[in-house]
């Protein structure tokens, strides 16, 4: 005759497989839900994409994470072994990835404080170019010979990063020596003269033309002009090319160093 059914014992097992599922399907649909609220926030804060996606999808895995630890504990399952294992892991990771990490660290940095966007020309790390993508662990820069160049994100966020792209206007200026035999104010009314003509040079702003040293072989003068950042490049061509002729043209020399040997006898 076989044996009676254990009705207590169905209960327990099965009350504890309806909770785990339950519990399962409360938090898939919590992590879903946890995913979309931390998307909104980050869209709302105006972050980053690539963050915003890592952000969101680490708040799912997260509570993924604790609910596969409560349906463990429904079974009667002892979690704490589990968090000892995870740590040590984790630890283990850590170590392993201690560079990857620092990058990683450097570039959610990066993707928070934006001293910098993908179109911006920076000189950063050695390296100077147009920003093409920021990554969580690097960052690819177009140079302007058109080489691609990846640079670890800890390289960038540790250095000095100059944003040539930041502001809207910047300082054309070039540096130019003439013979001590010319007259200062005549050099000097040449020289502004190139400076109001400069066809690139912002009206709203004066240009400044500057005795700035008497030289070894030269008087030193600093020319300046300000222009759009779109302008930057063809304004000191034109700055160096117009200063050149108008020198040639009032007879005002450029010395430029010279060696004298004397041979003893």
């Amino acid at each position: 005759m076989p044996d009676s059914i254990d009705w207590q014992l169905i209960w327990d097992y099965g009350s504890e497989a309806i909770l785990a599922l339950l519990v399962a399907f409360i938090g898939m649909l919590g992590s879903s839900w946890v995913m979309r609220l931390v998307r909104n926030v980050c869209v709302r804060a105006k972050i980053d994409e690539t963050l915003t996606r890592f952000f969101s999808k680490m708040a799912r895995w997260a509570v993924l994470g604790i609910t596969v630890l409560f349906v463990l504990d429904t079974f009667g399952i002892d979690v704490s072994s589990f968090a000892v294992v995870l740590g040590a892991m984790g630890l283990a990771i850590g170590m392993a990835l201690q560079g990857t990490l620092g990058h990683f660290a450097s570039g959610i940095m990066l993707l928070i404080f934006r001293p910098f966007k993908v179109g911006d020309t920076i000189n950063v790390a050695g390296v100077s170019g147009v920003v093409f993508e920021i990554d969580l662990f690097s960052t690819a820069i177009d140079t302007f010979d058109n080489r691609r160049l990846i640079v670890p994100n800890s390289n960038v966020f540790g250095k000095t990063i100059e944003n040539l792209s930041h502001h809207n206007t910047r300082r054309a200026q070039i540096d130019v020596g003439t013979t001590y035999s010319a007259q200062v104010d005549a050099t000097r009314a040449v020289l502004e003269k190139v400076v109001a003509a400069n066809e690139f040079r912002l009206t709203d702003k004066s240009g400044d033309v500057i005795l700035v040293a008497l030289g070894d072989s030269a008087v030193n003068w600093t020319l300046r002009v300000w222009c759009e950042r779109s302008n930057f490049g063809s304004c000191k061509q034109a700055l160096l090319r117009d200063t050149k002729d108008a020198l040639d043209s009032a007879g005002i020399d450029m010395p430029f160093p010279q060696l004298q040997i004397n041979r003893s006898e």
